[in-house]
């Protein structure tokens, strides 16, 4: 059964307004801020999921608006930069670059340790560390092959989407929590309420109307033009990058030279905008991501790489209870990074994104993590995976 790609934004706007009723109506949950559209997708998956085991019929859903969606929200992270902002949060980006570099490396190690211990082919365990847990559904796609021809493993594609799949709920249901814990044992409160473009409390006296909503399209869609554009040129040089960090950079660009170039301009009355935009686009595509799961192809594969992923689970936990946050600061900052980091190291970006979001919304603000966190996610992850990646298999080829 196919939906077009009408069908399924309206579906996943259902999907959407049910994780927000079940979090109003289930404390726990919004009391440990787990993700509103992580709810309502993961509940529709498994839904859906039983749906075809009971009548054996799968529903296809056309993501292409849901990837636009993924786009515009990075470009309203852009849009929330300021220089200043950047420049300070410099070295806090290398140092979690860092951490991420080294958590790579742990990360395979347990996975190969897991699977060792269970019987499996070691190498299916770095199936379920780095390439599916840090990288994705799209790592482990392309990896797939390597482990095909060069070991003999059929079924790496289907390992490797389990795994990722496995991870992208738990890195939405664990992210939350954990920076609950770190924010009420630490007494952490937010300092920054200004400039604030994603993860924002709104305030009905803030105004939002259909001029600031006309200017926030207008102003996203040159971004997202401009950062067309810089794909395409630096492609030619031989640079590959996801389409939605050039648009991001695009935005930090726009925002920073918009006071100068026009100044008269209101950009400072479109940030309440924004963020309504920014939120918007985050929860409808993380409620796409989750609802389109395809939970029964993990059937014959769940039991042992479950073991895996728990282990990856329990791994990313205490690292980022007791590293991340550490090296990070200690501070409120650091326990909304940590949050982020959660379920950028076992799902995906945008997984840390709504985790954050969850978190900032109820707790206060982070300008500095909306910035540290995807930039690592979407740059610095996929190009030290590839080495280490490559190590792992040299190492146990």
């Amino acid at each position: 059964m196919e939906f077009n790609i009408r069908e399924t934004i309206t579906l996943g706007i259902i999907v959407l307004f049910l994780g927000k009723a079940i979090n109003r109506r289930i404390p726990v949950l919004r009391d440990y801020n787990i993700p509103e559209p992580v709810t309502g997708g993961v509940l529709a998956s498994v839904l859906f999921s039983s749906f075809y085991w009971a009548t054996d019929v799968a529903l296809e859903f056309d993501l292409t608006g849901r990837d636009f969606m993924l786009v515009i929200f990075f470009t309203t992270i852009g849009f929330g930069a300021r220089l200043d902002r950047l420049v300070s949060g410099g070295p806090a980006l290398l140092v979690l670059f860092a951490l991420a570099a080294c958590y790579l490396v742990l990360q395979n190690f347990t996975g190969v340790a897991v699977a060792t211990l269970t019987g499996l082919d070691p190498r299916v365990g770095l199936l379920g560390g780095s390439i599916s847990m840090s990288g994705g559904h799209g790592t482990s796609i392309a990896w797939s092959p390597v482990f095909i021809e060069r070991f003999g493993i059929d079924s790496a594609a289907e390992i490797g989407i389990a795994c990722s799949t496995f991870g992208l709920i738990l890195g939405g249901l664990a992210g939350g929590p954990l920076a609950r814990r770190l924010i009420a044992r630490h007494r952490l409160q937010s300092t920054d309420e200004q400039h604030l473009v994603v993860g924002k409390r709104y305030d009905q006296s803030e105004s939002i109307d259909v001029d600031t909503l006309l200017q926030c399209v207008f102003w996203i869609f040159v971004a997202v033009g401009l950062g067309g554009y810089l794909q395409k040129v630096t492609g030619h040089l031989g640079l590959f990058m996801p389409d939605f960090v050039y648009c991001l950079f695009a935005g930090i660009v726009i925002t920073n030279a918009l006071p100068r170039l026009l100044p008269r301009a209101p950009h400072g009355e479109l940030r309440p905008t924004m963020a309504l935009v920014s939120n918007f686009c985050l929860g409808l595509f993380l409620a796409q991501s989750l609802m389109s799961l395809q939970l029964w192809t993990l059937n014959t594969l769940a039991g042992p790489l479950l073991m895996i992923v728990l282990a990856q689970l329990l791994a990313i936990m205490l690292y980022a209870y007791f590293v991340v946050f550490r090296v990070m600061g200690a501070n409120y900052d650091a326990a909304v990074i940590s949050s982020g980091y959660v379920g950028m190291a076992l799902g995906a970006t945008p997984t840390a994104m709504a985790n954050m979001t969850a978190v900032t919304q109820k707790a206060g603000a982070s300008t500095r993590a909306f910035i540290i966190v995807p930039l690592i996610g979407a740059l610095f992850i996929d190009l030290s995976n590839a080495v280490v990646i490559e190590f792992f298999l040299n190492l146990l080829g």
